[in-house]
């Protein structure tokens, strides 16, 4: 059975970059230690005959007694398959087409819908929605849950098959039911396929002197592009007070891109390293001088759909003391896989090792606890009566300001208009930028005079 990649997975390339290193033992702390994995290979674990038996009387009972008939390659597929699925949610085997779909989520090149989905307990889980796609624009959230395909209940044992129906050519329609999460009644989404062309970098400034960075997935170009971007818009405006990096609904993606887009952002220090049975999953990657920001303060916004490779760069950045968290625990997944190549058309992709935080945290299953947390809220302009006299300006004879012409006011100079237009956009967004704001202001804070004797 072919379950969806994270690209959903975080991807260790079977070359280890330049700037990996060989991660030092850690010290136990008096408890034991685990077995090397030369130790661990010479361990006596034969396969049971009995094992061997029985896989063969099941398989040739499947094959004599189904209700249809099964051919020896299909049977095969399926047992290495149900092998590598049974290890856990992210390893697989991939066939030609699987490759191929790899490949399309590394490069964010393909026909679908652009959703990253999970198989939880016979369903499909929404990881995120990928930005500017039809499935953002339908309103779908990380944690939803698809329960229909056109009309068809998704259960384990069509798992494979409603899968592959969320990509397809685009231009061709299909119907999905979700299930929002904290929701009892499922909602019918006709959507129409489009060719997902993933920009997976965009930079603006939010305000006069603050960057917003939103990466909506890690992929071959990602660094490049982030490079390129934020370079583009400090050449234009000039250096930023601070950033806002969004990575909110970022399904992961590829380490190296995670890897590098941390580097960019820090001038020294650990980045992740990982720690495996093999002697090549030992990594630790580090942080080389030059910050795109030259220490400008930031915020990293993140929800339960940040998962994987924007995970390492939220733990990057927070263990580093180089931003602050804001926003929902993140999505727990600590793991990263390797594809191993078969031939030319087939591969096993299969988890290698667990990656851990610059402080030595693991994430597996917990997710990263923001540094200031926010609840996934909405806000409304409140209404309001017309207020007559709102200030001292308002009041007749009042003496003019002494360095105006006038004495009078501009009402919308102190900002608080621009602030609720993006409040009731996107609240978590209005609050990143007050904090980063606070952060750029106590950076740029005059030192105290010097007393006076």
């Amino acid at each position: 059975m072919r379950f969806p990649s994270l690209s959903l997975a975080v991807l260790l390339l079977a070359a280890p970059l330049a700037q990996a290193q060989t991660a030092p033992a850690q010290s136990t702390g008096g408890k034991a230690q685990a077995a090397s994995p030369a130790a661990a290979a010479s361990a006596p674990d034969q396969v049971d005959l009995d094992d061997i038996r029985n896989f063969s009387r099941v398989y040739e009972i499947v094959r004599q007694a189904y209700v249809e008939p099964v051919d020896n390659k299909t049977l095969m597929k399926a047992a290495i398959s149900g092998m590598l699925t049974g290890l856990d949610p992210h390893s697989e085997y991939l066939d030609k087409d699987g490759l191929a779909e790899l490949n399309e989520d590394t490069t964010g090149q393909y026909g679908g819908l652009g959703i990253e989905v999970l198989q939880v307990d016979g369903t499909l889980r929404i990881i995120a929605p990928i930005d500017d796609t039809p499935a953002a624009r339908a309103g779908i959230k990380p944690g939803d849950t698809i329960i229909k395909v056109d009309g068809k209940p998704v259960d384990s044992e069509n798992i494979d098959e409603m899968f592959k129906e969320l990509r397809g050519d685009p231009g061709t329609k299909v119907t999905l039911t979700i299930l929002h999460e904290k929701s009892d009644k499922p909602i019918d989404l006709p959507l129409v396929r489009e060719r997902i062309s993933v920009t997976s970098v965009k930079v603006r400034e939010i305000e006069p002197g603050y960057a917003y960075i939103r990466v909506s997935q890690f992929q071959d170009d990602t660094t490049a592009d982030l490079e390129k971007k934020l370079g583009d818009l400090i050449r234009k405006n000039g250096p930023q007070k601070g950033a806002i990096l969004d990575l909110r609904s970022n399904p992961g993606g590829l380490l190296t891109a995670a890897v590098g887009v941390s580097d960019d952002f820090l001038d020294s220090g650990t980045i992740v390293t990982t720690r495996g049975r093999l002697q090549d999953s030992n990594l630790s990657f580090e942080a080389h001088p030059g910050d795109l920001l030259n220490g400008a303060p930031m915020v990293v916004l993140v929800d339960n759909g940040t998962a994987s490779a924007a995970e390492i760069v939220s733990g990057a950045l927070k263990d580093n003391r180089r931003a602050l968290i804001m926003g929902r625990r993140t999505f727990g997944k600590g793991v990263v896989q390797t594809v191993l190549p078969l031939d030319n058309d087939h591969a096993v992709k299969i988890t290698t090792a667990r990656y851990y935080t610059p402080n030595g945290t693991s994430i597996q299953a917990e997710g990263i606890k923001p540094d200031i947390p926010l609840a996934d809220l909405s806000v409304n302009k409140a209404d309001s009566s017309v207020t007559l006299i709102s200030s001292e300006a308002d009041l007749p004879n009042h003496l003019a300001n002494e360095d105006g012409s006038k004495g009078g006011k501009d009402i919308d100079n102190d900002g608080s208009a621009e602030n609720a237009k993006l409040a009731t956009q996107d609240y978590a967004l209005s609050q990143a930028l007050n904090v980063l704001k606070g952060l750029a202001l106590n950076r740029t804070a005059p030192s105290a005079p010097a007393s006076q004797h």
